[in-house]
């Protein structure tokens, strides 16, 4: 079978998509990888052919001379994932007339297959891998983004109604007309819902990567849906650093990450946790600045912190006693299927809303803020390392992530809409 796999040029939506194209490639299936080329090295490595697109950067834009609202959001979301859609429909088109694929493969954020989903030429069958949390219609009214757990009564559920109604005028709505004009000039037809929504259920296949347990209840799921649980991600091309393996045993582990796109500013997170727990000498705290240099951290480094640019997590968090975090929902995941509880913050990108499944389930506290002061991060950390029912959440979850069989998940759902054969809008041709 060949397959070609086509993501966002973000660290966080490559890798997952790496892991799909080794579980493929593994078993001898051809895959062909295309994204920009500074992610070239890494897809050869996995065993996986290249082609490179050119997004212009739009995956890293962020309106950082923009308070955090709906504005911000919605210029980042268009500029990020819609203007790049004629230009990766284009190379999809392309890929597939040269290689002729017989599934495509795609990141959640990848929009450029949106087109295809809708036109009415026949095409290979088309795998969407979702990076993020499960962004369905709420059947609860919650407006999407907002981070915002299930409604508890009628009451909640009306408020939820009204911020939606709110929600949908500053971003939702107009996101999705600035989506369908994309299309339009693509002479191909609007989406039937919201771009949330239409990304989740026009796929033929859907793959959410967690468990049903973190995930809220949507009533009756689409039926093109299925969880993955946990991807094998692997880090081998990061070494665990020196003193990793000389550290004291008897001292829990804090885990700090700002990943690798909203980390320009450390003094949101990295800096006040480390400030927060300078005089806990009976922990020790370990950064990664996401690839940038350790010399952007703002002041001394305390004598109980260390400090690497990346840190290959897959090694690391069994031996981790709490996850600090701005939502990164690879990170979230990792850690999750580990049995590690979470201390996350947070409001960018999808970030508000894996911070309140992380709260609403039990693993983890969320401060809800972009950047949380030196006191919410001290209680916050010391409240989840004392009390060992966040713990008992996470270990609960963990059993979850591994009683799923990723792999079984993901390729016998490839396989099927392969059996399937080529479409024309979802209907077998």
């Amino acid at each position: 079978m060949k397959v070609l796999i086509a993501a966002t040029a973000l660290t966080g939506h490559v890798n997952p998509l790496l892991a799909v194209g080794r579980l493929l490639a593994a078993r001898g299936d051809v895959v062909v990888m295309t994204t920009v080329e500074r992610f070239r090295k890494k897809a050869e490595a996995a065993g996986l052919r290249f082609s490179p697109i050119d997004d212009d950067h739009a995956a890293e834009y962020r309106a950082i001379d923009l308070p955090a609202g709906p504005e911000r959001y919605r210029l980042e979301f268009a500029r990020r994932f819609i203007d790049p859609i004629p230009h990766q429909t284009d190379a999809l088109r392309r890929l597939i007339d040269d290689e002729q694929p017989d599934v495509v493969v795609a990141g959640s954020m990848f929009l450029g297959v949106l087109p295809l989903l809708l036109d009415s030429k026949p095409r290979p069958p088309i795998v969407v891998l979702n990076v993020s949390f499960l962004f369905l219609d709420r059947p609860d009214e919650a407006p999407v983004g907002l981070g915002l757990p299930p409604a508890k009564d009628s009451a909640e559920q009306a408020r939820y109604a009204v911020l939606k109604a709110g929600m949908d005028a500053a971003f939702a709505d107009p996101v999705r007309v600035y989506a369908n004009d994309q299309l339009a000039r693509l002479g191909v037809p609007a989406l039937p819902a919201a771009l949330p929504h239409s990304i989740a259920t026009l796929p033929d296949l859907f793959l959410q990567q967690t468990v049903p347990g973190f995930e809220y209840d949507f009533g009756t799921l689409p039926p093109n849906l299925r969880f993955t649980g946990l991807l094998p991600v692997t880090n081998a091309d990061v070494p665990l650093p020196d003193w990793w393996a000389t550290r004291d045993l008897g001292k829990p582990v804090v885990l700090v990450t700002q990943g690798t796109l909203a980390n320009a500013d450390f003094g949101e997170l990295i800096e006040p946790t480390l400030a927060a727990l300078a005089d806990r000498d009976d922990l020790l705290v370990v950064a990664t600045t996401g690839g940038r240099p350790v010399e952007a951290l703002r002041g001394p480094i305390p004598s109980n912190a260390r400090i690497a640019p990346f840190l290959p997590f897959d090694a690391m968090l069994s031996d981790v006693a709490v996850l600090v975090t701005n939502g990164g929902y690879g990170s979230v995941s990792q850690a999750l299927a580990a049995g590690v509880p979470i201390v996350s913050s947070g409001l960018t990108e999808d970030k508000a809303e894996i911070g309140a499944r992380i709260e609403w389930s039990g693993a983890g506290l969320n401060l809800a803020a972009n950047a949380p002061t030196v006191d919410a991060l001290r209680d916050a950390i010391g409240t989840v390392l004392a009390q060992p029912r966040f713990r008992m959440r996470a270990e609960a979850l963990a059993q979850d992530f591994a009683r799923l069989d990723s792999r079984q998940a993901v390729l016998s759902g490839i396989d099927d809409v392969v059996r399937g054969g080529r479409v024309v809008r979802g209907i077998a041709a």
